[in-house]
């Protein structure tokens, strides 16, 4: 499966903590769209796509949540809870957030800018895409 977690820069002391990412640089590639999701409610899904050709860096900058990969085979479940650590999503992994905190802000980084042709929403089409 296209992900990986990725160390963030944590520059922590007693005044606080500060967690600075770099395009291209902390990040594995040049990032053209930052969005952020909060206010959902635990029962609640996000995502629910794939996309054909993008990468991203998911950040729990604040509470948590919960993603659900599949790859067309294996399908894994991971919390994000770590504002020090980000979850990179390779393309054609389908993916849904789930089980918000209250207080959840997840931040996205992504590879390109939006465009709606990228997105694979019906999970048949994603399996007929990755499975042939």
């Amino acid at each position: 499966m296209n992900i990986k977690k990725i160390k963030l820069p944590d520059f922590s002391d007693e005044r606080g903590s500060l967690v600075a990412v770099e395009s291209a640089i902390d990040i594995p590639f040049e990032i053209k769209r930052i969005y952020f999701m909060y206010g959902s409610d635990f029962n609640e899904m996000r995502g629910g796509h794939a996309h054909y050709s993008l990468n991203q860096v998911f950040i729990p900058v604040h509470g948590h949540c919960q993603i659900e990969l599949y790859d067309g085979n294996e399908k894994i479940t991971m919390l994000l809870d770590n504002p020090k650590e980000g979850l990179f999503l390779g393309d054609l992994i389908w993916r849904e957030v789930t089980k918000f905190s209250t207080d959840c802000v997840l931040l996205v980084l992504a590879s390109e800018h939006f465009d709606e042709k990228d997105y694979i929403r019906n999970i048949d089409e994603y399996k007929e895409k990755v499975n042939g």
